[in-house]
């Protein structure tokens, strides 16, 4: 693993400021876009860093569960119409939305990678898999669009229900299956063993 720390460093750090740069919401659409940054952020690049980075998340690691509950509120926070709408329009809430995605990310990532046992890790995993999976449900079966009205820009249903599918297409699995490396890990005879 020591060999691919450096890599997965080096790719966390590029998909970073690639979805920091990129115009994905010209790409994809406002919400569209702001969702796959989201997810890139908080399932693919925040656990190459945790990997990549042993003392950064040495630093960070708090128990697995607490991590998970932690981020559970940071993103349906940041979801609520009125927050998303605030990180929309003003430049201090979008970094504050972005730097927070982030932060809990590496933690969820660090407690549960790094977690005592590792059923404590799939728990968070799982947990973290379960929320993510109900909030893109949400976002795709809503009846009409949750922010434009907040954010200022045209209704567009469609563009939700995308980043809703997203969400679920890359939250759901990302989440799900480390969870259950983790659980697989735990039931391996030398972890079995006192």
């Amino acid at each position: 693993m020591t060999g691919l720390r450096a890599p997965a460093a080096a790719l966390g750090l590029a998909l970073l400021a690639l979805v920091w740069t990129a115009p994905l919401t010209a790409w994809l659409g406002e919400f569209a876009g702001f969702m796959l940054r989201h997810m890139t952020i908080v399932a693919i690049a925040a656990p190459l860093l945790v990997l990549g980075l042993p003392r950064l998340a040495r630093w960070l690691a708090i128990p697995a569960l607490l991590a998970a509950a932690a981020e559970f509120a940071l993103v349906w926070a940041w979801h609520l119409p009125q927050a998303h709408g605030l990180a929309w329009t003003t430049p201090l809430g979008r970094l504050a939305e972005q730097g927070s995605f982030l932060l809990a990310g590496l933690l969820v990532w660090a407690g549960c990678l790094r977690a005592p046992s590792p059923l404590a890790g799939a728990g968070g995993l799982l947990l973290t898999s379960m929320h993510m999976t109900l909030l893109g449900t949400l976002l795709v079966l809503a009846p009409r669009d949750l922010y434009a009205a907040w954010c200022g820009y045209a209704p567009d249903l469609t563009g939700q229900q995308l980043g809703g599918i997203l969400m679920l297409a890359i939250g759901t699995p990302v989440y799900l299956v480390a969870g259950l490396m983790l659980t697989a890990r735990a039931l391996t005879p030398e972890e079995a063993a006192p």
